[in-house]
C-alpha cells in the first residue's frame, strides 16, 4: 500500500467536498466512482487530520474530475499566481459585515504606511479590539513610528487559494496611534497576540481605527 500523503492540519476535507459538489455528486455516488466506502470518504471530508493514501487521492481525484492539486493545494509553497486563471470566475463585492466576518478572524495581516522609503507594506499578526485592529511591534520599529500622531495608514487581510482558483481581500482604511492608557493596555495584552517575527522586548501595541472597509471575493462558479 502507498505511503500516506500527510495531510494533516490541511483543508483537505473542505477541498473534497467543495470538488464533489462542483461534480454534482452526493457522498454515496463519489465513493463508488473512487471505489472506496462512503464511511470512508466521509472520514476524509470530516477529520481534522485526514491521512489517505497516494492512491486514494489519485481515484478520488479521477472520480471527481478534478487534478490532485486541487485537492491537497499542492504549490503552497509558491507565490499565489502561478495557475492559469480558473474558467468563469466572478469577482463580489463584500458588505462591511462579510468584510468584518473575515477580520473577526485574527491572523497576519499586512500593515500599510509611508515612510521616508514610501509606501511600505509589512506583515504583523493581528486580533481585534472591539471593532479596531490591534498588533504588537518594537518600540523603535518603523511601525511604531508610523504610529504617532493619528496617521492615515491602511492594512490588508487577504487568502488566496491557488489550486481551486479563489480568493478573498479585505482593504481597511483608517488612522493608527500607540495604544498608552493603563487600562487599554491590559486589555490588549489580554488579547495574546504574538509578535509575527517572534522573539521578546516587542512591547508596542498599535491599534488601526477603521474608518472605510472594503472587500472582495472572487469565486468560480464552474
Amino acid at each position: 500500500m502507498a505511503s500516506g500523503t500527510g495531510h494533516g492540519g490541511t483543508d483537505l476535507g473542505r477541498r473534497i467536498a467543495e470538488q464533489r459538489g462542483r461534480a454534482g455528486l452526493s457522498r454515496a455516488e463519489a465513493a463508488q466512482r473512487a471505489g472506496m466506502s462512503a464511511e470512508y470518504l466521509s472520514y476524509l471530508e470530516t477529520s481534522a487530520t485526514p491521512n489517505p493514501s497516494r492512491g486514494a487521492l489519485a481515484r478520488l481525484a479521477a472520480a471527481l474530475g478534478a487534478p490532485p492539486a486541487a485537492l491537497t493545494g499542492a504549490g503552497l509553497d509558491q507565490p499565489p499566481g502561478q495557475h492559469e486563471p480558473a474558467g468563469q470566475p466572478v469577482l463580489q463585492a463584500l458588505s462591511e459585515a462579510e468584510c468584518r466576518d473575515y477580520l473577526g478572524a485574527g491572523g497576519v495581516g499586512r500593515f500599510l504606511f509611508v515612510d521616508a522609503r514610501g509606501p511600505v507594506a509589512l506583515p504583523v499578526n493581528y486580533r481585534m479590539h472591539g471593532d479596531d485592529i490591534v498588533f504588537r511591534t518594537g518600540g523603535d520599529s518603523s511601525l511604531a513610528a508610523a504610529a504617532t500622531g493619528q496617521r492615515r495608514v491602511s492594512f490588508d487581510v487577504d487568502h488566496l487559494d491557488d489550486a481551486l482558483g479563489e480568493g478573498w481581500s479585505v482593504l481597511v482604511s483608517g488612522t493608527a496611534s500607540q495604544v498608552t492608557d493603563p487600562a487599554e493596555l491590559d486589555q490588549v495584552r489580554a488579547l495574546g497576540i504574538a509578535p509575527w517575527a517572534g522573539g521578546g522586548g516587542r512591547e508596542t501595541y498599535i491599534r488601526v481605527v477603521p474608518s472605510q472597509i472594503t472587500g472582495r471575493r472572487i469565486r468560480i462558479t464552474g
